[in-house]
């Protein structure tokens, strides 16, 4: 039971653990500096009374920096092993993954901000970076890895050492027989030589080896 049990999660880990714990770690980088750049352009840092100073504006420009760097961290890190040949498609088809979970964070700082009137900074950062946060997760991690970095993409680095590895084993050439048998080992061979060599003939019952038996 405990053997089954261990190798269960062994499963369990290297098949999705693994992969969400360390896409946590670059998801909570990444959280770090959507947060801070959020409200550095709500407070004003970077200028007043322009589009990235409002709620919607701002929020979009810190989730875009974020998601470049998320991905650059799943790419090299969380999913470096599947990560694709064609880093183009990958980044636009992340990008649409981030975009979604985006506008799931959006969706929810403006039903918060513009539709129940909750319009402190409090609120917002609660809208957007605790619950559209929480949500746009679950929906990234599953489309990113199931789909963006999935086993089954044909460009995926994984996929394509299965295809390789199978077409070695399916079109490698055996071994002929004469050159299987031609590598025999050094013990095998002395044994060989031992077995074809007849064994010396025993002197007969009251004979001395060498001398004629009497009446010859």
């Amino acid at each position: 039971m405990t053997t089954t049990v261990g190798s269960a999660f062994a499963r369990l880990w290297h098949g999705l653990l693994a992969y969400l714990v360390k896409f946590g770690v670059v998801g909570l980088i990444g959280l770090v500096i959507d947060v801070v750049l959020f409200n550095l352009l709500r407070l004003g840092v970077f200028g007043d009374d322009h589009w990235a100073q409002s709620a919607i504006g701002a929020k979009t420009i810190s989730t875009s920096v974020a998601i470049i760097f998320n991905w650059l961290g799943n790419r090299y890190w969380t999913f470096r092993h599947h990560r694709r040949r064609n880093y183009v498609r990958e980044f636009v088809e992340y990008a649409i993954v981030s975009v979604g979970g985006m506008l799931i964070a959006l969706g929810c700082l403006w039903i918060s901000h513009h539709v129940l009137g909750y319009t402190s900074l409090f609120a917002d950062n609660v809208s957007s970076n605790v619950i559209g946060l929480a949500l746009g997760t679950a929906f990234r991690f599953l489309l990113y890895r199931y789909w963006v970095f999935g086993h089954h993409r044909a460009d995926g680095l994984s996929n394509l050492e299965r295809v390789e590895e199978a077409q070695r084993t399916l079109f490698e050439e055996p071994t002929p027989p004469e050159e299987r048998a031609a590598i025999v080992p050094a013990d095998d061979e002395r044994s060989t030589d031992a077995a074809a060599t007849p064994p010396a003939p025993r002197p007969s019952a009251g004979t001395t080896a060498g001398t004629p038996p009497p009446g010859s």
